[in-house]
């Protein structure tokens, strides 16, 4: 079984750093992967259980850096397709105690396919989240038949739920165990007991060194509410470690603790280092009539026993943590930035007491030349470095600090959700007040953690509140700002059915919804994790920095013991040495020699190197949530730099996916009698009822819209076999007024099976293709046989989104080229390429999932680097196989899983080019900082080592030291800078995209929606022409018809 199993990892500054954990961790046994996060200060690794997460922590503090285990879970393959859920609602009478209830529970027991039930007393409902291909709602109604009460199906949607995890694991942080260990051993032990006493509980294991418990259990048997009111029962309190898991990391991510820790050890060393800097050099070189440290006493000079006590505190005291981490670092052989800053203050520090020492034991007894002031300097200016370093850290991670402190902390429910929302619908089986005062009132509410919120409950949301979690409104009207979450500027209107998600705005409505997602499983808790996934992932540019970082130091030492071995024999064979070898003031040559050493090895500084890709990226992928992009990691970030060939799916893509029956004919006996034609939808409904399919869904409606049924209710009749051909059609065995065998696709499909489409049915569909409205985007065309007879056929349409052709002429003013690819008739696809501006050259229509795939690898094989673009299930094999995956967040679990960038504002495709074009700013930010660290320590270097002394130019260790710490605050500074970036916005003068000053020549983005050329080629404002009806973008009103 593989875990993945998280690490906090103290005291990382550079590339070093991380390759020095790396090192540490990807030898040991069981280990699979690492993956680490130098700004957010984590570790992921996943491992078999043949190593424990404590063992992992350990080989991290042997290597010289803090760690600390935050959690650890099973990971869980995913699967090909999340199984569908229905929300089946059933009205329940007969029941009159708590022991009803129990006993309707009871017959779930162990039941597959049941998700979660949940069953209210007061409002005679249960509501049971279930997988219809293993538990239907027919078998539901027996069940609870079987146990004595009457049953009545109400209704059997889907609500856009997934199947949860069979196991789930949480982790609680436990309050109030006894600090006596026999008392506490105790108390853990009857907590252990009672746990796993609990129905549902599969595991528990109890931490008592930090007071934790992580349970693994089933969610359809146990809510995490019904565990915290278990361990609450015994005197004990329980929260959620996520919640402060998540406080902690948001305080790692601002750098809160570093900041101040940083702070304060640099005032310190700044008091200590002023007096020894003003007693060396100040008072000596400039005010000698306060230099009192000119006292001596036969060597012993009063300034340099001064110098020297106020230095040892710094050195030993302040410094103790760079001494610390270099010993643990070279015990591994993975020195870091820290090992130079322990061998250039030593050096000076060392040198100073050895010429004291030589001073007072060897006459003439002269003032010795020591450097006591360039050891306190030296720390006091790293110890500024490390304070504006972290500054400049917290805010590269302030998007994902926004992002993960979105969700409230609390939340109101109703304590009976299923009486309220029956409440709530009013009418004739509307809670009595009879009922209310023999069984409690369905309004009372409780007010809980947010992280407490479960599939089910029905949360009050009042004016202004932030939502708790995701989930479907159920009483009410107002508008929601989802502009923290998914980068819509404008407000939108929710009503009864309309989902919202978590993180975002209530406005000036009170609103009340039902959860389908909760905790860490909603739509922003996904966000949360796909940046923290990018953050921490490396991209390919940056292993390559690593491995400089980590020869840098030895390289570094060498060079430094190289530059004093050549200057000291210079310096005594030049018979003309640099004038700064013959300076009375310059101390003498060994003096010379040993600044020069400490030079070299404090101004070179591998942190500028290893800071220049992370803190690029954490901006950058901040930048792109803000924005509405969500990139997947670096690797990610660098491939959408050369994408060079963009690949579109039609359906819920290029258009708004949202089909509808334009056309129907029933052929044949089927259109003979109304009966006869209400039967053939009855059919055709139920045979793709449990498709997820567009043209699935639209055909349903369109079925319960001929037969009267309500949408929330289900056709009447059952489909016990269904077989799906992908890409073609289905056919399945359905029950009503006896078995038919109902097949539906398009007429290859029926082809296939012996069922020849009349010819005078294809020349009515290519009318039907001819006379589509301008506004459609064609018209896609459904076979229908029954009983192995054809019966007749389907017209349905859909409507290209209004930013499609921005999007395609955007890409083409970039130099990439877009194609169209799509399982359609190809005129369809080809009226749709005409409307986006796509080539018909560039058209793929008709082609199977496997072929989709096939047309991405053929592009592969000409040397382009191509990016798919989709949205369903049937696209994820295209979007796995692309260099560059993009997926619309109103696309399926799965297409989402298989992409490398997900895009939340489905509706806006010119997100396609602006994460393309963002790509390429955030690649062209770290290659900058990558280049400036280069030429720094290329430039820098030299001259430390002395290459310009002849012509008296030197870098002495304080200004060394002041440029080290400079080089990794510019580089942050650097990465700031894409803080600044914005889509490319058309400019009247000079035709160009524009970016903070940035331009490139371009000729059209957004060309259709800011201005228009006309015939004489000039530009002119757009209120002179209709644009949406010039690029048949204005909605379609369709209807369904069919021939009665």
């Amino acid at each position: 079984m593989t875990k993945k199993t998280t690490l906090r990892v103290g005291g990382m500054t550079c590339g070093a750093c991380t390759s020095a954990v790396d090192g540490a961790l990807s030898p040991l046994n069981g280990v699979e992967s690492v993956s680490i996060s130098l700004l957010s200060e984590r570790a992921v690794v996943e491992h078999d259980d043949s190593i424990k997460p404590e063992e992992l922590a350990t080989a991290i503090d042997d290597s010289g850096f803090d760690a600390e285990v935050l959690s650890t879970e099973v990971c869980e393959k995913s699967a090909a397709a999340a199984p569908r859920i229905l929300s089946t609602t059933v009205s329940i009478q007969g029941m009159t105690c708590g022991a009803c209830t129990s006993s309707i529970e009871g017959a779930f027991d162990d039941v597959e396919g049941l998700v979660q039930f949940s069953i209210s007393l007061l409002a005679e409902r249960a509501i049971i989240l279930h997988n219809p291909e293993k538990l239907s709602a027919d078998k539901i109604l027996e069940l609870i038949d079987n146990r004595g009460f009457d049953v009545q199906l109400l209704s059997s949607t889907e609500e856009g739920l997934t199947a949860p995890a069979e196991h789930a694991q949480v982790q609680l942080k436990i309050y109030g165990l006894s600090d006596n260990p026999a008392a506490a051993a105790g108390a853990a032990s009857t907590l252990d007991n009672h746990l796993c006493s609990l129905k549902g509980v599969i595991d528990v294991n109890l931490d008592r060194a930090n007071a934790r418990a992580t349970l693994t259990y089933k969610p359809a048997a146990i809510g995490l509410r019904a565990i915290v009111r278990a361990v609450e029962q015994l005197d004990l309190h329980a929260l959620v470690a996520d919640a402060d898991d998540n406080n902690a990391q948001l305080e790692s991510l601002a750098k809160t603790k570093e900041i101040q820790e940083w702070w304060r050890a640099f005032r310190t060393s700044l008091a200590f280092a002023i007096p020894v800097f003003c007693i060396s050099m100040l008072f000596p070189m400039f005010l000698p009539f306060l230099d009192f440290g000119s006292l001596h006493w036969q060597g012993i000079w009063l300034g340099d026993v001064i110098c020297l006590i106020l230095t040892i505190p710094v050195q030993f005291g302040i410094g103790r943590r760079f001494y610390v981490s270099a010993w643990k670092s070279m015990r591994h052989w993975a020195p870091t930035m820290d090992v130079l800053v322990v061998l250039g203050t030593s050096a000076a520090f060392f040198f100073s007491c050895a010429a004291m020492a030589v001073s007072f034991l060897i006459p003439p007894h002269t003032r010795p030349a020591t450097t006591f002031d360039t050891s306190t300097m030296l720390i006091t200016f790293i110890l500024l470095g490390r304070f504006m370093e972290n500054r400049a850290k917290g805010q590269t991670s302030k998007a994902l600090s926004r992002l993960m402190s979105l969700a409230p902390g609390s939340a109101t429910i109703y304590v009976d959700p299923i009486a309220a929302v029956k409440a709530s619908e009013g009418g004739a089986d509307a809670i009595t007040e009879e009922t209310k005062n023999e069984k409690g009132s369905p309004t009372q509410e409780l007010r809980l953690p947010s992280e407490l919120l479960q599939v089910g409950d029905v949360v009050i949301l009042k004016p202004g509140d932030r939502i708790p979690a995701d989930g479907i409104v159920t009483r009410g009207q107002s508008h929601v700002d989802e502009s923290m979450v998914t980068g819509e500027a404008m407000p939108l209107l929710k009503s009864i059915g309309s989902a919202v998600m978590a993180g975002t705005v209530n406005g000036a409505g009170p609103l009340d919804f039902r959860v389908t997602r909760a905790g860490r499983d909603t739509q922003l808790g996904g966000i949360v994790r796909l940046v923290q996934s990018a953050q921490s992932s490396r991209a390919p540019i940056q292993r390559m920095a690593d491995i400089v970082a980590g020869y840098f130091v030895p390289v570094i030492v060498t060079l430094a013991l190289l530059t004093f071995t050549c200057w000291m024999v210079l310096s005594h064979s030049m018979k003309d040495p640099p004038a700064i070898f013959m300076s009375g003031a310059s101390g003498g040559k060994v003096l010379v020699c040993v600044k020069l050493c400490i030079a070299v090895v404090v101004f070179a500084c591998p942190c500028a190197l290893g800071l220049a890709t992370p803190t690029a990226v954490m901006v950058g992928t901040g930048v792109g949530a803000e924005n509405g992009i969500l990139f997947k990691g670096g690797a990610a970030l660098e491939t959408a730099t050369r994408v060079r060939h963009v690949v579109l799916d039609k359906t819920g893509t290029l258009t708004v996916g949202k089909m509808s029956v334009a056309a129907a004919r029933p052929r044949g006996d089927w259109d003979s009698t109304p009966v006869k034609r209400s039967l053939w939808w009855a059919l055709v409904g139920l045979a793709e009822a449990d498709s997820e399919h567009p043209v699935a869904r639209a055909i349903v409606i369109a079925a319960k819209e001929r037969l009267g049924v309500a949408s929330e209710e289900m056709i009447e009749g059952r489909v016990p076999e269904v077989d799906v051909s992908v890409g073609h059609g289905l056919i399945a065995l359905v029950e009503r007024e006896g078995r038919h065998r109902v097949m539906v696709g398009n007429a290859a499909h029926l082809a296939a099976h012996g069922v020849v489409v009349p010819t005078a049915d294809e020349e009515s569909a290519a009318e039907t293709l001819t006379g589509t409205s301008e506004t459609s985007a064609g018209t896609t065309m459904i076979h229908v046989a029954i009983d192995s007879t054809y019966a007749g056929y389907l017209a349905l349409s859909d409507t290209v989104k209004p930013s499609a052709r921005a999007c395609v002429t955007a890409l083409r003013e970039m130099g990439i080229v877009a194609s169209l690819v799509t399982g359609d008739q190809g005129p369809t696809a080809r009226k749709v390429a005409e409307l986006v501006g796509i080539p018909l050259d560039h058209v793929h229509a008709g082609i199977l999932p496997s072929g989709k795939q096939s047309i991405i690898e053929k592009l592969q094989l000409n040397g382009e680097i191509v990016a798919m673009v989709g949205d369903g299930i049937n696209d994820s094999p295209a979007l796995a196989t692309a260099n560059v995956g993009i997926s619309l967040a109103s696309g399926t679990d799965v297409a989402m899983e298989a992409a490398d960038i997900v895009l939340m504002k489905p509706d806006q495709l010119l997100d396609i080019p602006a994460a393309l074009h963002l790509s390429k700013s955030i690649f062209r930010r770290i290659k900058m900082n990558l280049l400036f660290s280069c030429v720094y320590n290329a430039v820098g270097l030299p001259i430390a080592m002395g290459v310009l002394l002849p012509w008296g130019i030197t870098l002495p260790p304080l200004a060394a030291g002041g440029a080290m710490a400079c080089s990794s605050v510019t580089v942050v500074m650097s990465s700031l800078l894409l803080k600044r970036w914005r889509r490319p916005e058309w400019e009247d003068e000079g035709k160009t995209f524009s970016m903070r000053g940035m331009k490139q020549r371009a000729t059209g983005w957004i060309d259709y929606i800011r201005r228009k050329k006309n015939d004489r080629g000039h530009y002119v404002p757009l209120e002179n022409y209709d644009m949406l009806a010039e690029l048949n973008l204005s909605p379609a009103t369709s209807h369904t018809q069919d021939a009665s």
